[in-house]
C-alpha cells in the first residue's frame, strides 16, 4: 500500500463505537497542528480560534489554500476528545485546550 493511500481509524466522542478509517497523513497534520496552538488549560480556543491558528502552519500540499481544514480540525477534535487528550470547556462557543 502506498504511503499516500494508508489509512487511520478514528473515533468520536459523541459516536463513541463509530469507527471511521481516513487519511492517515492528513489526520496526523490536522492532529499535530491542532495540538501545537491548544493551550495547555482552560479557558483554551474557540474552534474558530484554533482554525485561524494552526492554518498558516498545515502543508499546502496536503491543505492547498486550506481546503477541508474545517473537516479535518472537526475530525480530529472529536478523535482527540474520545481518546481524552483534549478537552473541551462547557461554553458557548465551545472552547479547547489540552488535557492534564
Amino acid at each position: 500500500m502506498s504511503k499516500a493511500a494508508e489509512k487511520i481509524e478514528i473515533r468520536n466522542i459523541v459516536s463513541p463505537n463509530h469507527v471511521v478509517r481516513v487519511d492517515k497523513a492528513k489526520y496526523s497534520a490536522m492532529r499535530d497542528a491542532l495540538l501545537q496552538v491548544l493551550p495547555a488549560a482552560s479557558p483554551g480556543l474557540t474552534v474558530a480560534e484554533a482554525k485561524a491558528a494552526l492554518l498558516p502552519i498545515l502543508s499546502e500540499e496536503l491543505f492547498p489554500g486550506g481546503e477541508k481544514a474545517g473537516w479535518w480540525l472537526k475530525a480530529a477534535q472529536l478523535d482527540l476528545e474520545a481518546q481524552g487528550v483534549i478537552q473541551r470547556e462547557a461554553t458557548k462557543p465551545l472552547r479547547l485546550y489540552k488535557a492534564q
